[in-house]
């Protein structure tokens, strides 16, 4: 049995939870929030989440484990087999990690958490989603999905980073950065109408509370 280790309001856990429900894979999953503490680290060794844990083996970061899902399970696959197109998701994939949900994720804290992030920080952020989400328009094939006619991997990081990405634009500079990408908002409502997004996201709002109250430092 899989068990996948972290909590339902991460969207790094979200991506991993979405793609074993696409795949019809039955899974455990085990509340883990992220720390330094050694009992975290003993199966996550920078202390992240999500981890996935089968045969004893404790597998992080989120890429490693869709890529490990698509080799060794049934369903409808996450990665082409041709070797070319694989690398153009794997692709995509990069680019929206690094230059949507990383730049996103720098003003967080002010946009969902009631903290503050320096106006260098913000112009910083603004700057690069910009950049980013411009580049996976011009990257991106919207046939209808990121990398042509099916769902991958992909598209999977996309829905639980362009929400996020488009909060942070939109609360912070007034941006509706989705625009900049024509398709990319009707990819995104297409995306959550899945029956494993809908349920993903109720999981999501039913922790979120709880998810909050540990950020602010509550037990």
């Amino acid at each position: 049995m899989l068990t996948l280790h972290g909590f339902d309001a991460s969207n790094y856990v979200n991506m991993v939870k979405f793609a074993l429900r696409e795949k019809g894979l039955e899974f455990e999953q085990a509340t883990l929030y992220p720390s330094q503490e050694d009992a975290v680290l003993s199966v996550s060794p920078m202390g992240k989440v999500p981890v996935l844990e089968t045969g004893g083996v404790f597998l992080s970061e989120t890429n490693v484990i869709l890529e490990y899902l698509d080799e060794t399970t049934e369903g409808p696959a996450l990665y082409p087999a041709d070797p070319l197109e694989k690398a153009q998701v794997k692709q995509l994939v990069k680019h929206i990690e690094l230059y949507l949900e990383l730049p996103a994720r720098r003003c967080y804290p002010e946009v969902f958490f009631g903290g503050q992030v320096s106006d260098e920080t913000k112009e910083q952020t603004r700057e690069a989603l910009l950049k980013g989400i411009r580049a996976l328009a011009r990257k991106a094939r919207w046939q209808p999905f990121l990398a042509g006619d099916r769902l991958t991997a992909a598209d999977v990081f996309f829905l639980y980073s362009a929400d996020l990405a488009k909060a942070v634009a939109g609360k912070l500079f007034g941006i509706d950065l989705l625009a900049e990408a024509p398709g990319s908002a009707e990819l995104l409502a297409r995306l959550n109408e899945r029956d494993s997004a809908k349920s993903v996201a109720a999981e999501r709002d039913l922790a979120m509370e709880k998810f909050l109250k540990y950020a602010r430092g509550g037990k």
